[in-house]
């Protein structure tokens, strides 16, 4: 069984003591390829550091997150800009609309996410979308930006069948992780009237560990119990389910 775990943040400081197990763990549960989302330039040197010692395994993004658009987003959207003539990336993101801490910089994120989705697209590249209570903002956006070469994943997917829907037909596909173990994380009760061919699997690690370690320190070898409850909503075998959505993350990063 292979499997990608198309979003995790192995390099934050909560793997700081054992990333090595942590990796080992998860490649031996059947994850071999890790895709890292980028937040800001901060955290360059330790995604570009532990992408150098697991070549073969890890691939980054590009892309500066909404929750660190700041007075200084400018800047930081340059840094994002150069970063792509030195290294090939495999995506923009994570990039998009986040209202729920501070909407104090809205019109910066929208600024912000309009100009990495053209950048993209001028790059030829996915871009992976973070959303949280802020749909409205990012489909008025990708509607307005819609072509053919527009395409990515909506990380962490909790909408609706009618947004998961919007999203699929934008030409995206649903990043699916530990919200789907949640009792009430709501993407269970319709989750399977998606075709799996828009289904790929992520973590989102350190943060949304699935049950039964909500609330712990996630990591990529837990994608086995997101694997496993796809597997029982749609009624189809683990390998299968492992085997398909992989596919699609091969696709959409061009893996």
């Amino acid at each position: 069984m292979q499997i990608i775990d198309t979003h995790t943040h192995l390099y934050l400081k909560q793997f700081n003591e054992d990333i090595d197990e942590v990796i080992k763990r998860a490649i031996n549960n059947g994850v071999d390829k890790f895709i890292f989302p980028a937040i800001d330039s901060s955290y360059s040197k330790q995604m570009h550091d532990l992408q150098s010692k697991y070549s073969k395994n890890i691939y980054l993004m590009s892309g500066l997150h909404p929750v660190s658009v700041k007075e200084n987003y400018k800047d930081e959207l340059g840094l994002v800009v150069k970063s792509l003539t030195n290294h090939n990336y495999v995506a923009i993101g994570e990039i998009g609309i986040d209202l729920y801490w501070d909407k104090t910089f809205l019109k910066q994120q929208q600024d912000a996410f309009e100009f990495q989705i053209r950048l993209a697209i001028s790059n030829d590249l996915p871009i992976v979308i973070h959303c949280r209570e802020g749909f409205d903002e990012i489909f008025e956006i990708l509607d307005a930006e819609k072509c053919e070469k527009l395409r990515g994943v909506f990380h962490c997917f909790t909408g609706t069948l009618d947004q998961a829907r919007r999203a699929i037909n934008l030409g995206f596909k649903l990043g699916i992780g530990g919200v789907v173990t949640f009792k009430n994380g709501g993407i269970d009760k319709f989750i399977n009237q998606i075709s799996i061919n828009n289904i790929v699997l992520e973590t989102d690690s350190p943060y949304l560990s699935p049950v039964p370690f909500r609330g712990k320190r996630n990591e990529s070898s837990y994608i086995k119990y997101v694997l496993s409850k796809l597997s029982e909503l749609y009624g189809i075998s683990e390998n299968e389910l492992a085997k398909l959505t992989t596919e699609n993350s091969k696709n959409i990063f061009r893996i």
